[in-house]
């Protein structure tokens, strides 16, 4: 599947001077201990050194029970993985359609943290990793060789066999990883609930996430992951061992593998424990420009014009096969080993990478509407591996009705020599090779390294969703794909590797399933959230008790850009003492209203103070005045703070962010009273959610309702 290795330094930004989002790399990760969340770590990790070591132990009673589980899944299971992958593409096309497709991963002020070029080149590099390089060569020409339904070996064959491959790689698993990226980045970015698929489930259980029900959901997510990841790891291995032999004569055996895989995990968590993101970072960058210089390779020393001629027609193809493909059973054809074997697995192995692939693309798409999310995940990675399997695909499907069957049933029998076998067809083949090999290593060690983080965040308990799990624990899930990888290759290589990731990714699919649901009513809330300020207006100069604000003092107020000083004797002066004076009013009709006035994390100059009602078990209302600092314009006769390069807005924040209005110039009574309208706005809200089902509130108890400028002390916009 997916590369994901910039996923612990894909989030560093540039900084600006407007507060909208966190520090992206959160505090520094020796000064905050991340506790562990033992339940899963022992659940997750008794299941996966038993099944180990049973692997290992009796590898011929492994195979045959795994074997056995494969074919009653694909006989009687078949139709529910296909209607899974199905559903999801059509929910988050649903999503993304929708109004709600403009809801933000994070706060309704949050900005890109990247820009647009950065942001789709990072969604290009999980787009590829070394079992593409696998598959690229080898499924289409299996599919030529043995199509699901007719006759192989005629042109028909051979159009539809990269339409397959394409399928198999193609938008279905990349909506999964959507859905998944979705949950995470809502949740997490949102709301400030913890980083995990649990968050998502909020809207369904409540509480309990916190509880056995969010530890099985997290234990279901890694077990899938770990095989996800262990399969890719093990194809990575014999492929290369396959490399190094087509190279400098190193045997291929178990032996050879087995010490790979152990250069591997020694190289993964070196990178875990040393916090050599950068590094990883420039390397995942490298492996993509070599992955390009392969394909343009292959595209200008093969018969270019075929190949052009092939990418449009596997383009039409593909779109108007698509549907029929997606909910495409073969009830009446029944072939289950090819159903298990190609598109089970796939639907599977997407499953299992959507937890790992997903967080990746959370992380560097806060700030993103669900929309363009969707939109760039379904689209940008996919146009990549649409390029290269058509070349690499076609340009083997050349040879082979060419009459090279010498080449297809290489590419059949052991596919792990498919795309060096293709590659030796080219002139200055030890150099492509050698290329092949290199950019095939990076891909392993960098899919085992941010797979060994991922599922250490799986099993730690981290409030900040920027932070990420111990690094022993990274150590430790790093040595155990490592086990688990040798294992399965111990009991029959790759396709028991293939098989295990089918079985396990049949709990999880389950659970993504609950996952739509919650995020559905979460989205529901908000469209109700979205009506109840449909019908108020409001005005920034207009005064909350009914008469309009003279004209020279609107003209005043527009030309000020005030000082720190100026911002912190409004707060003090004005804001605390009307905010308390309303809470007393609350207090008196029967309503819990605090109100706080604190100083501001890293900035000394300006408070901010908060009113805070408490509304349980609905979602507590929360009217926040925080400074945002601003660049001090030069232009005009407006300048009233020649002497500082900033000037402040104290804008009104809410729950779900920055309300984009400054009321640094409002009196108390025009301060209460926009207080007053936004609680009023939020009762209405309240009422209206109540025509749906679900609660408002979404992970926010009294204690963890989110003042946002708290979270928001810097800008780590990127605004180049």
């Amino acid at each position: 599947m997916s590369d994901s290795s910039t996923l612990s330094s894909a989030h560093s930004g540039s900084s600006a001077s407007v507060p909208s989002d966190p520090p992206p790399g959160g505090p520094p990760e020796g000064n905050t201990k991340i506790p562990v969340n033992w339940r899963v770590l022992v659940a997750s990790g008794v299941l996966i050194i038993a099944f180990s070591a049973w692997a290992m132990l009796a590898p011929a009673q492994a195979d045959t029970v795994i074997g056995g589980v494969v074919a009653w899944v694909a006989k009687y299971l078949g139709w529910f993985y296909i209607l899974t992958a199905t559903l999801i593409i059509v929910f988050v096309v649903i999503v993304a359609a929708s109004k709600q497709g403009n809801i933000k991963m994070g706060p309704d002020h949050a900005k890109p943290q990247f820009n647009m070029f950065t942001w789709t080149a990072m969604l290009f590099a999980a787009g590829i990793g070394v079992d593409l390089m696998f598959f690229s060569v080898s499924e289409p020409v299996s599919q030529y060789y043995a199509p699901p339904v007719g006759e192989g070996q005629n042109l028909e064959a051979a159009r539809q066999a990269v339409v397959w491959t394409l399928f198999h790689y193609g938008i279905t698993g990349w909506a999964m990883y959507a859905l998944m990226g979705m949950a995470f980045g809502y949740f997490a970015y949102r709301f400030g609930m913890p980083l995990s698929i649990r968050s998502a489930l909020y809207p369904l259980i409540g509480k309990r996430i916190h509880g056995l029900a969010g530890d099985a959901v997290d234990t279901a997510a890694l077990l899938g992951t770990i095989f996800g990841v262990a399969t890719s790891l093990g194809i990575g291995v014999v492929q290369l061992n396959f490399g190094l032999q087509f190279l400098f004569g190193v045997p291929e055996n178990l032996a050879v593998q087995s010490a790979l895989i152990a250069l591997g995990v020694l190289m993964a968590v070196a990178s875990c424990v040393s916090g050599v993101d950068k590094g990883i970072r420039r390397l995942s960058e490298l492996n993509i420009i070599l992955a390009i210089g392969l394909m343009l390779y292959v595209l200008i020393a093969g018969r270019t014009a075929f190949l052009l001629d092939a990418i449009v027609m596997n383009i039409g193809d593909f779109l108007a096969r698509f549907p029929d493909m997606s909910l495409n059973t073969f009830a009446f054809e029944a072939p289950q080993e090819w159903m298990s074997g190609w598109t089970l697995f796939f639907w599977a192995w997407w499953i299992a990478w959507a937890p790992f692939v997903g967080l990746f693309l959370a992380r560097i798409s806060r700030g993103r509407t669900l929309r363009q999310f969707v939109v760039g995940t379904m689209t940008v990675p996919f146009a990549f591996i649409l390029l290269w399997i058509s070349i690499f695909g076609n340009s083997a499907l050349d040879l082979v009705v060419g009459g090279n069957d010498a080449f297809g049933e290489v590419a059949v029998s052991t596919p792990e020599r498919a795309f060096y076998s293709l590659l030796a067809e080219y002139p200055g083949v030890t150099i492509a090779a050698s290329i092949a090999t290199f950019t095939g290593l990076l891909f392993y060690v960098t899919s085992a390294d941010s797979g060994a983080l991922v599922m250490s965040n799986f099993t730690s308990k981290i409030e900040d969703p920027n932070q990420d799990g111990p690094k022993w624990l990274r150590a430790f899930w790093a040595i155990g794909t490592g086990v688990l990888t040798l294992a399965m290759l111990l009991v029959g290589g790759v396709t028991t590797l293939q098989n295990a990731t089918l079985i396990m990714g049949l709990p999880f699919s389950v659970v993504m399933y609950m996952i739509m649901i919650g995020l559905w009513r979460a989205l529901r809330v908000e469209a109700s959230s979205a009506e109840s300020n449909a019908t108020a207006s409001r005005s920034v100069v207009a005064s909350r008790t009914g008469r309009e604000m003279h004209w020279r003092s609107r003209l005043t107020r527009l030309g000020n850009y005030p000082g720190a000083r100026t911002a912190q004797r409004y707060i003090h002066d004005v804001a605390a003492p009307a905010l308390n004076t309303l809470a007393v009013g609350l207090r008196e009709s029967g309503v819990d209203a605090t109100v706080e006035c604190t100083p501001i994390p890293d900035n000394a100059s300006v408070d901010q103070v908060c009113l805070h009602v408490t509304l349980a078990p609905e979602r507590d209302f929360t009217y926040q005045v925080y400074p945002v600092a601003f660049p001090t314009p030069g232009f005009g006769g407006f300048r009233t703070n020649p002497d500082s390069d900033q000037y402040y807005r104290l804008e009104v924040f809410a729950a779900t962010g920055s309300m984009g209005y400054d009321v640094l110039g409002y009196t108390q009574d025009q301060l209460i009273n926009d207080a007053l309208d936004g609680y009023e706005r939020h009762l209405k809200f309240i009422r209206i959610n109540h025509e749906h089902p679900g609660s408002t509130q979404i992970g926010l108890t009294t204690s963890e309702t989110i003042t946002w400028g708290e979270d928001f002390s810097e800008s780590k916009e990127e605004t180049r």
